[in-house]
């Protein structure tokens, strides 16, 4: 008869391991920014910039309000990066058809370009990471980084289709 293992096993982490994961955290966040960081500063950009960029790209024809709702930033923050965003032709800023009031975001070329610059090291890092750790490693870090977020919904974004 196979053994079979529990879904959820109960882990009790040490203090010294908590603060491992802490500084790994840290430490891949710093490698995993540093060429985007580069990239943003050929521009005279920061990482909001970036976040914009990269959750523009992903939803063509997001709303203003939405993407306030992903990054969980103040309409000022927001109103700060997107402005020069415009003004130097990465985003394009529409009324909605239905609602005029509705102002939707996508990336022009140059905004798509950018974005893939900015995240093509960190698609190789990931590819890369993601090999040697091996699937089931893959799995667990998602679920370690689920379990890091706070919010409900930004869990849902990541659930398997039913």
């Amino acid at each position: 008869m196979a053994d079979i293992k529990p879904a959820h096993t109960s882990v009790n982490p040490r203090d010294e391991e908590l603060r491992q994961a802490m500084e790994l955290l840290y430490f891949a966040y710093r490698d995993f920014t540093a060429e985007p960081d580069a990239i943003l500063a050929r521009h005279g950009f920061g990482r909001a910039h970036h976040r914009v960029i990269y959750f523009v790209g992903r939803n063509p024809q997001m709303s203003v309000s939405d993407l306030l709702g992903i990054l969980r930033i103040t309409k000022q923050s927001l109103s700060r990066v997107l402005r020069q965003l415009v003004q130097q032709g990465f985003i394009v800023q529409r009324a909605g058809s239905a609602d005029r009031r509705r102002r939707l975001l996508e990336l022009t070329h140059k905004g798509v370009e950018l974005e893939r610059q900015l995240s093509e090291t960190q698609r190789q890092l990931l590819a890369k990471a993601y090999r040697e750790a091996g699937s089931a490693a893959v799995e667990g870090f998602r679920r370690v980084m689920l379990g890091i977020m706070s919010g409900e919904s930004d869990r849902n974004r990541f659930a398997p289709p039913r």
